[in-house]
């Protein structure tokens, strides 16, 4: 990848905001009601405050030796490789891909109770809300897989900038949408429910069940600021003068700062507005108005169609053919397609003579320059992945528990393990010395935080295992 630096200061914040932004945030008012009123709050704004510390560790991190001056590292990944060595950079990257093929699995199950509960709120809008409107979310499951393996066989792909554009708006959209909701269901009410402790409901006691789901929603929450994976990709659109990092400094303030309150309203209204009965999914509790409602479940399904494929979008251009940058010149940053390339290549390296690897074209009769080139290397593989893939979301649809176990696995290790230790290797902390301790115990924090939400998430999904039958489930 190759940088274009043109960026500025509110390009960057731009960038930040649309990386941010996603489906998670739908599951924030039922993390805040496992966590209760003091610290369900609290927990997202500790949150914000770690993940801008962090970040700003790792603006320094784009060059190398010298945060100013020193050669540019133009993603995450190569970062880790420059300043941590090969077998760091190799974990990295099994995180990385584990972490992209898991939030497929999530964009699976999300679509399909999207998908479901548009036509859930039709049947209750139609027959009223006590008819019997169960849905079964495996058959979206199956046309959502059907139209990523479609997708996933057309070509450049991931140099379609407008499907950046449809993702950001569509993720502001029903975000916004699923908060306006919130702040009018909690005016109907004309009180404030939900409980003040930790894991309670009303004046009943606490059990283990409602422990396991306060540690889930800390990888809920967790999950929500998956920021630092994508600073140093969109610090490398920015200006070299004035320098980089203190220009991404700046956008992580704002960026971090405009999420978090948005978050804490979201996550508020919601819990406020619901009590400790707020579903997983906060658009899955509104039924009226109806077609606003729609409105905000299709335009999940529109976001993650593409985000299966695309979700993030910076600019750049290649040096070596001295090509002139223009503002259609993206390269998007994908979930699938990383997964799709890095198997493909290894296919191609160990059988490069083979007729697997034979490029094919399809020449579209109605078009002078349309064309589809494909091998039977990509469309086998890739049909196998997403049909894979499709399968182990329709045997775990746990739309909370993926979250939780998502932001646990990339929270520690990728928000803040490397980041952490090569802004160490970078300033030349010295061992031992007190700056050393004191990022040393903010990991050892944040690692027990990974853990303990990862096991509440493995027990949510245990727990919805035993009372469940595999491939059938009502949404």
């Amino acid at each position: 990848m190759f940088h274009c630096d043109l960026g500025t200061l509110w390009t960057a914040t731009a960038h930040a905001f649309t990386a941010v932004v996603g489906a998670g945030i739908l599951a924030l008012p039922w993390s805040v009601a496992q966590l209760g009123w003091i610290l369900g709050p609290f927990v997202v704004v500790v949150f914000a405050i770690v993940t801008y510390y962090i970040a700003s560790l790792l603006c320094d991190c784009y060059r190398t030796p010298d945060p100013v001056t020193g050669k540019r590292n133009y993603t995450y990944i190569l970062a880790v490789r420059e300043l941590l060595g090969p077998r760091s950079e190799l974990i990295c990257g099994i995180l990385q891909y584990s972490i992209l093929w898991g939030t497929m699995i999530g964009y699976t199950v999300t679509t399909a109770i999207s998908i479901a509960s548009v036509k859930r709120t039709t049947c209750f809008h139609d027959k009223g809300h006590n008819a019997e409107c169960g849905i079964s979310g495996y058959l979206y499951m199956l046309i959502y897989g059907a139209i990523e393996i479609f997708l996933s066989q057309c070509p450049n792909l991931e140099k379609v900038a407008i499907l950046s554009v449809i993702a950001s708006v569509t993720s502001f959209a029903y975000a916004l949408i699923a908060l306006c909701l919130s702040v009018a269901k909690l005016s109907s009410n004309h009180e404030f429910k939900g409980s003040l402790m930790v894991a309670m409901v009303g004046n009943t006691e606490a059990t283990p069940e409602r422990f396991w789901q306060a540690f889930q929603a800390l990888g809920n929450i967790a999950l929500a600021y998956t920021y630092c994976m994508l600073l140093i990709e969109i610090q490398d659109t920015l200006k070299a003068h004035p320098p980089e990092n203190k220009v991404m400094k700046r956008a992580s303030m704002y960026v971090v700062t405009g999420t978090a309150l948005f978050y804490i309203s979201l996550g508020s209204m919601g819990y406020a507005a619901f009590g400790n009965d707020v579903p997983g999914n906060v658009l899955a509790g509104f039924y009226e108005p109806f077609w606003l409602v729609d409105i905000a479940n299709i335009a999940v399904i529109i976001h993650l169609i593409g985000a299966y494929q695309a979700v993030h979008a910076v600019c750049a251009f290649d040096k070596r053919k001295k090509i002139q940058f223009h503002e259609n010149d993206w390269e998007i940053y994908v979930y699938a397609q990383p997964v799709f390339a890095i198997n493909e290549k290894w296919i191609e390296s160990r059988w490069p003579t083979s007729h697997l690897n034979k490029s094919y074209t399809i020449r579209f009769p109605w078009s002078r320059k349309g064309s589809l080139q494909w091998t039977i290397t990509r469309l086998f593989l890739r049909t196998i992945f997403v049909v894979f893939t499709t399968a182990v979301a329709m045997m775990f649809p746990f739309f909370n528990a993926i979250l939780g176990l998502l932001g646990s696995i990339s929270f520690w290790p990728l928000t803040v393990y490397f980041p952490i230790s090569m802004y160490i290797v970078q300033a030349k902390i010295k061992r031992g010395s007190c700056h050393w301790i004191g990022l040393q115990a903010l990991g050892f924090v944040c690692l027990i935080v990974t853990v303990v939400s990862g096991i509440g998430s493995v027990a949510g999904m245990v727990e919805f295992l035993k009372k469940a039958r595999l491939f059938h489930i009502e949404i």
